[in-house]
């Protein structure tokens, strides 16, 4: 097996790349110097991709990297192009405003009082034609600033004053509770 060497060190030396690591935050990019450094202080390649956890093939990749266009080249990374979204801008500013402002059953889409990714997920079905996965359309209605929420209900028959003697009496205990005082429990 052939030992890998650095041929062209770029005005790079063991410890300008350690404090070069140091700096870096990104850890596949900070790995990366990693094993260049440790190859230039004499490792073998198995011996970097068993420290830093890739294989030897890999460690040969940043070398050769490495002494082809230095630290520049070796922390390049090109960026896969971004996939079409399911849904256009226009369409995805809709379906937010249709969450905030309507409910499916005021739409007559269904009897629920609450948008859910099920729901939603056949309305953009029906509306728009494109098929789109329930976790796609959390994924979106996040990035537009929304958010899951449970509904809550409020009793109509309760008794406003019941309620609010039930809030005090709850604070006192809790109240109670944060000063040390625990409730004796007979079993």
């Amino acid at each position: 097996m052939k030992r890998l060497k650095i041929t062209d060190h770029h005005g790079w030396t063991p410890r300008k790349l350690r404090k070069q690591e140091r700096k870096i935050k990104n850890a596949p990019l900070r790995q990366r110097v990693m094993a260049v450094r440790l190859v230039m202080e004499g490792s073998l390649g198995k011996e970097v991709a068993s420290m830093v956890h890739v294989r030897r093939q890999t460690v040969s990749h940043y070398v050769s990297l490495f002494n082809e266009g230095g630290l520049e080249l070796l922390l390049h990374r090109d960026v896969a192009p971004l996939r079409e979204p399911f849904l256009t801008e226009e369409q995805q500013e809709e379906v937010k405003h249709l969450v905030l402002t309507t409910t499916p059953a005021e739409l007559g889409w269904d009897i629920a009082s609450a948008w859910n990714t099920k729901i939603l997920q056949s309305y953009v079905h029906h509306r728009y034609g494109i098929s789109i996965s329930r976790e796609a359309l959390r994924k979106l209605l996040h990035r537009k600033g929304l958010s899951w929420t449970r509904p809550t209900y409020t009793l109509a028959k309760g008794d406003p004053d019941r309620q609010k003697n039930f809030e005090r009496q709850m604070d006192l205990i809790k109240k109670r509770n944060r000063s040390g005082f625990r409730p004796v429990v007979h079993r």
